[in-house]
């Protein structure tokens, strides 16, 4: 877990689907409220689907740079923004030409409000990142759906009472795994109180 950052570059080398069904086994292990299990992960392998995927995640990046003002930095830059920014751009320049995409959907479960249902699916996802970092795979979770979903449901054939959830890209990634950078757990677990950290006792 600590090394299963997101992983945005990949190696052009095929993921065999041995090790994409140990994956998708694992995510049928997660749990989901009552155990209803209401869940479809669909293995996106065709040229048009990808071709809807790339032009999808290109325009995503369009958005979020005219919305955020972003730029792509220089090679020349090497602080650990610079070089997100750049792996950001690569990713969404490369979109459905990744190795392997994989669209999670939930059928939301009567009476549920909407972050329930992510509850149903997302553990589901978490259970396929860790899966693929277990045989040295990286993956990264993708909202590029949004700028294409009428267009994807409609080609994938998804029942209208189904939603997507995310798409995951996944390969063998060009470099290592690095491990996650993540706050202080003092500022983000509390005893009792909202501002009373965790490892702080009254005085």
């Amino acid at each position: 877990m600590r090394s299963a950052s997101a992983v945005r570059r990949y190696r052009d080398e095929p993921v065999s689907d041995t090790a994409i069904e140990a994956c998708l086994r694992a995510a049928s292990w997660a749990p989901s409220g009552g155990n209803q299990q209401p869940w479809k992960f669909v293995v996106l392998r065709s040229s048009s689907l990808r071709d809807v995927i790339t032009a999808a995640a290109r325009k995503t990046w369009e958005i979020m740079t005219d919305f955020y003002r972003l730029s792509v930095p220089d090679d020349r830059a090497d602080d650990p923004k610079s070089r997100v920014l750049r792996t950001m751009a690569e990713h969404m320049r490369v979109g459905g030409d990744a190795p392997v995409l994989v669209l999670f959907c939930v059928q939301p479960q009567r009476g549920t409000t909407e972050l329930q249902q992510g509850g149903s699916i997302f553990p589901a996802v978490q259970n396929f990142l860790l899966a693929a970092r277990a045989q040295g795979l990286g993956a990264a979770i993708t909202l590029w759906h949004g700028s294409c979903e009428d267009q994807l449901r409609s080609m994938v054939e998804i029942p209208d009472d189904w939603k997507i959830a995310t798409l995951l890209t996944v390969g063998w990634p060009k470099g290592g795994h690095h491990p996650v950078r993540r706050k202080p757990l003092e500022e983000v677990a509390a005893i009792d109180l909202w501002d009373r950290p965790w490892g702080k006792t009254e005085g």
